[in-house]
């Protein structure tokens, strides 16, 4: 039986991860069976409650919270050591369609990439400010223009990977994830490739972005990542970080 992870990050959203979590399809035909990890960044709300209620299958938790791009590197690594084949990530705020999680993950179904954003450019956004859309088209150039690779939506919070790539991705910082994870993934010779996916503005919380503690943070991140040696792809799940429990 082959495995289909979806990692949810989620801080304080009880509002809107029963949603994420009852919106994703649990069929993908024989011999798959597809499976919920919802990583608790520190919340204080009733987030881990809503999420074991509306059907989610695992849980890693942090007592307190510590950023988006560290909830994403261990959540990603879990997926791995409970046998993903596929790994998907996806924000809790139900910005991002779960129901379309087929349609992210059919190139790595039919073997023709390792590593899949969901875009919102190339599909239909409902919502999204002047100025958020003009940083994702910011911070997608520097993206495209490091890789020499065209890049519609670098920001995107909707990915897939296969298992090789679920197992080789580095996440250098903890605030974020976003840009070093492609940079990351796609320098070691991981094939990417964006399908079309529709986009909504979320209707309750807030996002962690703002734009200086963004652009103070992700820049630097961003030069970390080209400055490391380019290494050849390689399955290296031997972890001695600290593991956080896992509950069902």
């Amino acid at each position: 039986m082959k495995k289909c992870i979806v990692v949810i990050p989620a801080h304080n959203e009880e509002k809107t991860i029963g949603k994420v979590i009852q919106k994703i399809p649990r069929d993908m035909g024989p011999n798959w069976e597809i499976r919920v990890l919802v990583v608790n960044d520190g919340s204080t709300d009733g987030t881990v409650v809503t999420a074991k209620e509306s059907g989610a299958d695992y849980f890693l938790h942090f007592e307190t919270n510590k950023g988006l791009g560290a909830a994403i590197r261990e959540g990603l690594r879990e997926a791995y050591k409970l046998g993903a084949n596929i790994g998907v990530m996806i924000d809790a705020d139900d910005e991002y369609p779960a129901d379309e999680i087929p349609k992210v993950i059919q190139p790595i179904l039919n073997g023709e990439a390792d590593y899949v954003m969901g875009s919102r450019f190339k599909g239909t956004i409902r919502g999204m400010k002047w100025y958020r859309r003009w940083g994702n088209y910011f911070f997608t150039g520097i993206q495209s223009l490091l890789l020499r690779q065209w890049i519609y939506d670098g920001q995107s919070g909707f990915r897939a990977f296969s298992r090789a790539a679920l197992a080789d991705v580095e996440i250098c910082h903890d605030y974020n994830y976003a840009q070093v994870m492609t940079l990351n993934l796609v320098r070691k010779g991981y094939r990417m490739v964006e399908v079309p996916i529709s986009y909504k503005v979320r209707e309750h919380g807030e996002s962690f972005i703002r734009f200086f503690p963004y652009v103070s943070k992700v820049f630097p991140a961003m030069m970390m990542e080209m400055r490391r040696p380019v290494r050849e792809k390689r399955v290296y799940m031997e972890h001695k970080e600290k593991r956080y429990p896992i509950s069902k």
